[in-house]
């Protein structure tokens, strides 16, 4: 067997599998591909592809093609519900362009190049790749199995071959292909240059996996063999979590069946051809080709001005959620426009604001030249405002598609003179410039230099002419390219590193040190060089090298580098510095995100120690020293994470620190996603507090709040040339904004609010626009991301995964006020009048997330699709009045007359079908339809049931719809949250089944049948204090000697725990509490209106200070006819025990209910300091007992999972408390106590040093040690 087996593959070697000259080959070819979760009952979408093959010689070793009989079949619903249905408009266009001949060279079993008659599609040209992808094959003569690295359709890929022989005597080839580890292959990836690859993630689970099986049936013949049979089969599954735990599935799979072969009779002629390139797939250049939508892009322009004043129109008054989708189709029609046709509807929409903001908010989204020379024109013309050219440039140059010509186009704008006319519009300019050089560089390598060099020559002219603001503009433009080829040039800005130092200002020197933060992936070896360079020099400012700090980490250091640092932070002299390396080494480390593998990977030991090794020495340092704190989650089986990191630098001893970030991670499908971050630099401010504030005790009294006002009036003799304050963001790591906060900016502010100014005060334009009546209305719609994944599949059609995120957002306001008396004089007179305004308007916003994983050409889309709208709408109309001298505010708002949503999440999973002949026919069945027909039979909840003949699993199904809602009678309005969620489920699919089926989530304001007819409901809020009503003076005596006789009581060691036990407090204390009288120093009013006796609620605060002691009283009561409930509470604050007790009652004058609550602190000689705190009850609602025993049943699920130890003991019945007590400088001991169990963790590590610790002997391991 072995041996005929060589001997076929030595005649097939000789003349490989091969077509023959003269020779016409006839084939059947049916090709499939489907997409949905491959589950009983869940709706699936697909097409079906059937025609005829003839392939005909027009030299020895090339072939023509040609296609017929073509049949195009759609399939979307329930498997062995639906069927497939032909879409006949569809199969003609497409036998139209295969109608007439291909050519390809063909020679040794592989194709060459291919060749398709002019004016073909390249979608058509890569269903004839699929096609021809049968007769890619690689024979050896002496193996049976073997692997080979060849072209095919998904690149250049390993191909793992296995040889046998049927019954027939025809050889069985089976082909699988890896095209994982594809050296060229066929993706594509948009949007993604700054979403950071996450290997780590990758190596605990993919989020897509897919796998390609040939097998050919060959008849060996005189000539070679010739294909009798092949069949393909690929297998494609995606999740946005880890494919282990459920995922949506592509199967594709084709069948080419031998007809006949006949001699050519005739020669085929051809008309002309153009070259189409090898075998391998060609991806379709269109961005217009969006995977959620489909429609006709023919005569564009007046669909986008429809559009545009549709839209318009639509969100005036609101955000119309139901027709955002609108603003998907305005992108796609864009993007079809040629710039002569942008240039034609800006000059018709730009008369009109609403429609001139509408276009410009569309337009950035054409991504290409014509948007660059949109704008190019825009800028000379200087017809667009300074708000308006920063908005729409930062998105159009952030939303690109990265193409070498696109650079080259972007750099005209550095030299637009329009350009610097506004500082924000010019930041903005070369802000934007830089990432463009960023997401160049990411997929061009080598990066040319020729896209830095204006960035660079803008530095360097910067340095020659000692300008701050563009040194620090330009090195930061240079931080966002992060191109390797501007370390030479950042270096002439660093001190102690530069060959030639100058003496630059601290922000200059700053932002040189984060010029490096992107270059530190690209070219990590010279970042750590010059990052040790610059950190072991004690001479450097604090501030640069903690950044550098940071920055050498993320180059991932040999296990030498970070012994070298921590040796020579043994050594450290700075404690800002020494504290700052602690804290991030030790946050780090303790890290679970996968980007910080490495502190738990190659260099765990050595972290670790370090952190060991330094935290005797710089353990304990508080937060008066610079810090660094990470907080993160990453879960392996979601493959999911969030990261945020906050970092404190500060500069010897001063109040203000030097800088203050935070930034926040996203960790999602094998990718990591820098959200925004946000820095601010108090250079003015620092220096004005300098080391201390004369006068400030640090009790946050009314003398510290005078010295603190002291130092800022001080603020004037501050340098000109020196911001107060600099702040910038970032959003995917680029830097987009920044802004100084200046002297100048200060004054103007203090002159326009000044009490004596008056016509030179831009404030007297707003107050008498206001009496005239103000309206104001904003939109703003933006796509905030779109990131698209391209892969081929062995039919020669494109799969994609992609996600599109898009917000509409909208504010509208009317304003109408009255001052009484005018302003006649001065502003302060605006202090002592009566002011009265009257307002409506409302903001809000409709999110949409579509994520797509299915085939999209530009003839026809299918696949699963997962659709999410949330629309947030806040209206508002109301009456107010004020007078700020006598602390009065008034506010009038109508009833509610009809439901009102606020917030609501609408999803769910369809399988789609569109093709371009049908558009409006297109198909959108839920993956999980109705749960009354998703069973054949029957419904069930709990275990799923298996049937014999034929075995069939059931799924499980969950369909709550739980509705909460609160409701007053007294205000005639509710608050109802409300849910549905349907989900099928089954056990091999978790976690994703959690996400896929509908859901609904809603908040709403709803109205409720009043007791009484409500007129208005009326807010009054009076700060000036005033005495006790008569009415309410006997309940606070009342409440005062119950409060103290109950606070006593839980202040003692007494084990009782019914109040009937409580001891009395001493008559001559209650005389002395009473005697203060105190007056109310906060009181409001929420009524009702429209009856004889307003209904609703009366508050007040009363508050009592003494020398060692803090009394508060808040008495809140209802009112109305009849009304006797009441909230009494009364809380105390004992200064010399660092004590605070607080006694609450509430029901009928304040007698029914009642609960008392202790916090303390306490640290005496020889003891850990501890945190207490005690919560006892008396007698409280039935509801709140119900509540508690509900959440008592997840309470010991929880604290196992918290790696909480659990002790079965009797503890009070009516009381539960709490501990925290220090186990050492950076972790403690927590107890919590219930009435029937104790449970406690020790040695929790804290992100903070625990104050005034100082060690002490153990305590036993007892439950009362840990109570």
């Amino acid at each position: 067997m072995r041996g005929w087996i060589l001997c076929c593959l030595v005649a097939l070697a000789g003349r490989y599998l091969s077509l023959e000259p003269k020779k016409t080959y006839e084939y059947k070819y049916v090709g499939l591909v489907n997409f949905g979760r491959g589950l009983p009952h869940l709706a699936e979408s697909g097409v079906r592809l059937t025609c005829k093959v003839k392939i005909f010689s027009a030299s020895a070793q090339t072939f023509m093609l040609q296609v017929s009989d073509v049949a195009f079949e759609e399939f979307n619903g329930v498997p062995g519900k639906s069927a497939f249905v032909g879409a006949l408009k569809l199969a003609a266009r497409i036998s139209a362009q295969l109608a007439k001949p291909f050519m390809f060279e063909y020679a040794g079993g592989h194709v060459g190049n291919i060749q398709a008659p002019a004016g073909t599609s390249d979608t058509m040209v890569n269903i004839v790749r699929g096609i021809l992808g049968f007769f890619q094959l690689t024979v050896k003569t002496t193996q049976n199995l073997y692997t080979v690295e060849e072209l095919g359709l998904h690149g250049l890929c390993q191909s793992h071959y296995a040889v046998e022989e049927n019954a027939a005597k025809e050889m069985i080839i089976t082909q699988v292909v890896d095209i994982t580890v594809c050296k060229e292959k066929a993706v594509l990836y948009r949007g993604m240059a700054t979403a950071v690859p996450d290997e780590v993630a990758k190596e605990k689970g993919e989020s897509i996996m897919a796998t390609v099986k040939y097998v050919h049936t060959v008849k060996p013949t005189a000539a070679g063999g010739v294909i009798t049979k092949a069949t393909a089969l690929e297998h494609q599954h995606f999740t946005p979590f880890n494919v282990k735990g459920g995922s949506f599935k592509m199967l594709a799979t084709k069948e080419l069946v031998f007809i006949s072969v006949t001699n050519t009779t005739a020669a085929l002629t051809s008309g002309a051809m153009e070259p189409k390139g090898n075998i391998v797939y060609k991806f379709v250049n269109d961005q217009a080709n969006l995977p959620i939508m489909m429609q006709n892009l023919d005569n564009p322009i007046p669909r986008i001005v429809e559009l545009v004043k549709r839209l318009a129109a639509n969100n005036i008054y609101q955000v119309d959620s139901e027709s955002t989708e609108d603003v998907m189709r305005a992108y796609q029609l864009l993007r079809v426009v040629p710039f002569e046709g942008l240039d034609t509807m800006w000059k018709q929409f730009a008369g009109n604001a609403e429609h001139r903001r509408w276009f410009l908010n569309l337009v950035v989204e054409v991504n290409d030249a014509r948007v660059l020379r949109f704008l190019e024109v825009r800028f000379k013309a200087g017809d667009l405002g300074s708000i308006e050219a920063w908005q729409t440039l930062v998105l159009a140059f952030n939303h690109l598609q990265v193409q070498p010509e696109l650079i080259e186009m972007a750099k005209g704008f550095l030299t637009i003179p329009f350009s610097k006319s506004d500082q924000f519009v010019w930041h903005t300019v070369v802000l934007s410039y830089g990432s463009l050089v960023y997401k160049h560089c990411a997929y061009y390598t080598p990066c040319p230099v020729t896209a830095v060099q204006p960035l660079l020559d803008m530095a360097l002219d910067g340095l020659a002419r000692a300008s701050e603001a563009d040194m620090v503009l330009a090195l930061k433009a240079l931080g966002n390219a992060g191109h390797p080829a501007s370390i030479k040039t950042i270096l002439r800005f660093l001190p102690a590193v530069a060959a030639n130092p100058v003496a630059l200002p601290a922000r200059v020197q700053s932002a040189a040190v984060q010029a490096l933060r992107l270059i530190a992936a690209r070219d990590p070896h010279t970042v750590q060089e010059i990052g040790l360079s610059l950190f072991l020099q004690r001479d450097v400012p604090a501030e640069l090298r903690m950044q550098i700090l940071v920055i050498i980490f993320q180059t991932k250091p040999p296990m030498g580098l970070v012994s070298l640092l921590t040796s020579h932070l043994m050594e450290e002299t700075d404690l800002q510095v020494a504290s700052f390396a602690y804290s991030y080494l030790k946050s780090s480390a303790r890290s679970t995100a996968s980007d910080n593998s490495y502190f738990v990977s190659e260099a765990s030991t050595t972290c670790n120690m370090a952190v060991k090794i330094l935290a005797p020495k710089f353990g304990r340092l508080s937060f008066r020293f610079s810090k660094a704190i990470t907080m993160d989650w990453f879960s392996d089986e979601f493959l999911m994470g969030t990261a945020t990191e906050f970092l404190m630098l500060k500069d010897k001893a001063d109040i203000f620190p030097a800088e203050m970030t935070m930034k926040g991670k996203y960790y999602f499908i094998g990718r990591i996603l820098q959200l925004l971050e946000f820095g601010i630099r108090p250079e003015g401010i620092k220096e004005l507090f300098g080391t201390g504030i004369p006068g400030f005790t640090g009790d946050l009294g009314l003398t510290d709040l005078q010295a603190v006002l002291k130092v800022i009036q001080g603020w004037e003799k501050l340098p000109s040339d020196k911001p107060l304050m600099t702040v910038f963001s970032r959003a995917s790591g680029q830097e987009w904004f920044f802004a100084d906060l200046k002297k100048e900016v200060v004054q103007s502010l203090n002159k326009a609010f000044s009490p004596t100014a008056f016509k030179d005060s831009p404030i007297l334009g707003i107050i008498d626009d206001l009496k005239k009546g103000y309206s104001s209305h904003m939109t703003k719609a933006f796509l905030i991301f779109e990131t698209r994944y391209f892969q081929a599949s062995t039919l020669g059609l494109p799969i994609e995964i992609s996600k599109y995120y898009e917000s509409v957002n909208a504010i509208t306001a009317n304003v109408k006020a009255a001052v009484s008396p005018p302003v006649t004089d001065h502003l302060g007179q605006l202090l002592t009048a009566d002011i009265s305004l009257e307002t409506d308007g409302f903001i809000g916003s409709t999110k949409d997330l579509w994520m797509f994983h299915g085939i999209n050409t530009e003839l026809f889309q299918f696949g699963t699709e997962l659709k999410t709208k949330a629309p947030t709408s806040i209206p508002w109309k109301f009456s107010a009045k004020m007078n700020i001298a006598e602390k009065k505010f008034e506010l009038d708002f109508p009833p509610c007359r009809a439901p009102v949503e606020l917030v609501s999440i609408k999803s769910d999973v369809y399988a789609v079908s569109r093709n371009i002949e049908t558009p409006a026919l297109a198909k959108m069945t839920p993956m999980m339809p109705n749960a009354r027909d998703s069973n054949d039979e029957i419904v069930l909840n709990g275990s799923a049931i298996v049937k014999s003949e034929p075995q069939v699993v059931f799924p499980n199904l969950w369909t709550p719809a739980p509705k909460m809602c609160a409701e007053s009678t007294v205000f005639g309005l509710g608050m109802c949250m409300e849910s549905k969620l349907q989900r099928a489920y089954f056990q091999e699919e978790y976690p994703l089944y959690y996400f896929l089926g509908y859901t609904h989530l809603a908040i709403n304001i709803v109205p409720v049948q009043p007791i009484k007819p409500v007129e208005k409901i009326h807010l009054e809020v009076n700060a000036g204090p005033g005495r006790h009503p008569i009415n309410a003076r006997q309940l606070l005596e009342t409440l005062r000697r119950l409060s103290k006789e109950a606070l006593d009581h839980l202040g003692s060691d007494s084990g009782s725990s019914s109040t009937e036990d409580l001891p009395q407090t001493p008559r001559d204390i209650v005389t002395e509490i009473l005697e203060a009288s105190p007056e109310a120093v906060f009181n409001v009013r929420a009524l009702a209106m429209g009856g004889i006796k307003p209904e609703g609620f009366d508050a007040s605060l009363y508050y009592t200070p003494r020398a060692q002691l803090e009394d508060v009283q808040l008495i809140v009561s209802q009112t109305g006819e009849a009304a006797n409930w009441k909230l009494c509470t009364n809380a105390v604050v004992e200064k010399a025990n660092s004590l605070a007790k607080a006694h609450v009652r509430w029901g009928a004058e304040c007698q029914s209910y009642s609960m008392s609550m202790q916090v303390g602190t306490s640290h005496q000689r020889g003891t850990r300091p501890a945190l207490k705190a005690t919560l006892h009850w008396a007698k409280v609602p039935e509801y709140m007992v119900t509540m508690g025993k509900s959440i008592d049943r997840y309470i010991p699920g929880v604290a196992l999972l918290l790696a909480f130890k659990e002790e079965h003991l009797s503890n009070h019945k009516q009381e539960m408390s709490a501990s925290v007590v220090a186990a050492s400088a950076d972790s403690i001991n927590v107890s919590v106590r219930f009435p029937k169990y104790t449970v406690y963790r020790q040695a929790i590590s804290t992100p903070f040093a625990v104050a005034n610790f100082q060690g002490t002997e153990a305590t036993g391991n007892t439950t009362q040690n840990h109570a």
